[in-house]
């Protein structure tokens, strides 16, 4: 019986450690104006200190971006902006060392906004590059 419990014990130790929760990613939103692509000198600035706080960020992160848009302009046009905004997010993290291979980008256009886009704000929000740090599972 105590070898049992033992036993038991010891499995449901080993599985609780299997299906622990992993660590979350870590996000940071770049915003832009209306039809722009152009990011400002602050948020750059942010962004690299951002980045820097970060111990080990690459042997500990991959990093996806992911662009939106409001539907201002239509949707081919949107394609076209939310393509722009990645690659100029992109081009920061090169610009600072991080290695393509470690970069995935995935551009939403007007597809799937995150805010209302019946706002003035919302729409705000929505013109933006998510730079999202997932963590590298061993």
């Amino acid at each position: 019986m105590m070898k049992g419990l033992l036993s038991l014990t010891l499995l449901l130790m080993l599985a609780g450690t299997a299906f622990a929760q992993q660590p979350d990613e870590i996000r940071k939103s770049i915003y832009f104006g209306g039809g722009s692509y152009y990011v400002d000198d602050n948020q750059v600035e942010e962004l690299y200190y951002w980045l820097d706080s970060i111990p080990n960020l690459l042997d500990k992160y991959d990093i996806q971006l992911i662009s939106h848009t409001d539907p201002i302009g239509g949707k081919e046009y949107n394609e076209w902006l939310s393509k722009m905004r990645s690659e100029t997010v992109q081009q920061l993290l090169l610009d600072k060392a991080i290695p393509e291979h470690k970069i995935t980008i995935k551009d939403w256009g007007l597809d799937n906004p995150v805010y209302s886009n019946n706002s003035y704000q919302g729409m705000q929000m929505n013109r933006r590059v998510d730079v999202i740090l997932y963590p590298i599972i061993f």
